[in-house]
């Protein structure tokens, strides 16, 4: 069986890309994973011991994963196989690993396996690896640009160690631009501008940042100048970071929630317009916001979840681009709104509490009785009509009876809740005259 390399190409290298000719090819030129690659980290170590486990290499594109398993492979003394996940089917790779097995068995030999993009493969594609890792046949060293923690199948992860690599910082981004341009062998006069632009613009990711500068050099003749002005004529812009069915996309949300729950319509704001530029679905922002009016602001501003919802509605109803004012508004109403978590804490409460007792049965005073056989049975029997009352109150137990009356919700002191909290201490205050009345009355 021959398996797709992913290390080596039939097309000469005078027109290989530019990225692959600047490829590193010894640890050392290796540029933006210092953390990774320190002289005392576990995966030095275990690349100069040439001693490995199974492991993922999770990171943004164009980090160096491939990279590193190229290198990996060069100073190996195991056998190493890469394949991808794009281009190899799983009964391919089954073949791979069985003939893992054999050359283990009659040579003593490990094989390390390398997976690019390993979360192409599906869970029960996945679960095929776990035998040989196990039984020690394969060394698994998997790659992948999404969160190991949602594309790996768990049994799989814990046999696995996960190397994360960090986007590429603008300085390193632009060493390796420079170092680069020599191999377009065009003697280009590129300025300093422009080598920094195009570092800007890569957002971390190196073959990026390699290939917009191929894409210049290959319009230019040869002793051109390039200038930001031939970086415009050729569009090359930063495009947005984001993957609406990924990480990063619960990555965006959550900071757009933080930012509101934390009072900072600026940051808000700011996510609000990452999301939207890059795609995301404004219905979605809208349903969040509804969510969000009523678990970090709640009673403190009642208006917070009718504002929200309104909003909705205007999504609804208008669309992209006009709607992005309209979510605007509602961020910038929630994130300046008093903060009150006290609905959610109340709920959270009560809810374990019901989980508990949901046998308990309700007091026969607070059935209805729509029926004589209701009502010969004892249903609304003693319920004490609020409105027949002083003050429009009049103290009855509500909770079951093998159940305590607990305290769920405590108002906070901001906003509305301030005024919720003077009610409540009233109806307290009206429930221990009652009950200390009843007791002096014998009841």
């Amino acid at each position: 069986m021959k398996q797709p390399s992913l290390f080596t190409s039939d097309t000469p290298a005078t027109e290989a890309p530019l990225a692959e000719k600047a490829r590193p090819t010894d640890l050392g030129a290796i540029l933006g994973q210092a953390r990774l690659l320190a002289a005392d980290s576990r995966f030095r170590r275990m690349l100069y011991r040439d001693e490995y486990g199974s492991f993922i290499l999770w990171g943004p594109p164009g980090t160096g994963k491939t990279t590193l398993a190229r290198l990996i492979a060069q100073r190996t003394r195991h056998i190493f196989r890469p394949c991808s996940a794009v281009h190899s089917k799983i009964a391919e790779v089954k073949a791979l690993m069985e003939q893992a097995a054999q050359s283990q068995a009659r040579d003593g030999r490990k094989t390390i396996v390398f997976i690019d993009e390993i979360h192409r493969f599906n869970k029960s594609q996945q679960d095929a690896f776990l035998p040989y890792v196990e039984s020690g046949a394969i060394i698994l060293i998997g790659a992948t640009t999404e969160n190991p923690s949602f594309e790996v199948v768990p049994a799989l992860l814990s046999r696995c160690h996960v190397f994360v690599l960090e986007p590429l910082s603008t300085d390193d981004l632009e060493a390796i631009l420079r170092r680069a341009a020599p191999l377009t062998a065009k003697r280009l006069a590129i300025t300093d501008e422009v080598f920094r632009t195009l570092a800007e613009q890569a957002g971390g990711d190196a073959r990026k940042a390699l290939n917009d500068l191929e894409l210049l050099c290959r319009s230019a003749e040869i002793g051109d100048d390039i200038t930001l002005d031939t970086l415009g004529k050729m569009g090359i812009n930063r495009p947005l970071f984001y993957d609406k069915g990924g990480e990063e996309h619960y990555n965006l949300i959550s900071a757009l929630h933080k930012s509101v729950r934390g009072s900072d319509p600026q940051a808000a704001l700011y996510w609000l317009a990452r999301m939207l530029e890059a795609g995301e679905d404004p219905l979605y922002l809208a349903r969040r916001l509804v969510r969000i009016a009523s678990e970090d602001v709640g009673l403190a501003d009642p208006q917070a979840l009718v504002q929200a919802v309104a909003v909705k509605e205007a999504v609804h109803f208008l669309g992209m681009p006009e709607a992005s004012v309209a979510l605007c508004q509602a961020v910038v109403y929630l994130a300046t709104a008093p903060k009150s978590n006290a609905l959610e804490t109340a709920y959270l409460e009560a809810r374990d509490d019901a989980l508990k007792t949901s046998h308990c049965k309700v007091p026969l005073s607070i059935r209805n009785a729509p029926t004589k056989l209701m009502k010969d049975l004892g249903y609304q029997q003693g319920y004490r009509y609020s409105h027949d009352y002083d003050n429009h109150y009049s103290y009855q137990r509500c909770f079951p009876d093998a159940v305590p009356e607990k305290t769920y919700y405590r108002p906070s002191s901001f906003g509305f809740e301030k005024d919720i909290a003077k009610r409540l201490t009233w109806w307290q205050q009206l429930k221990e005259r009652d009950l200390a009345a009843r007791k002096n009355d014998g009841g």
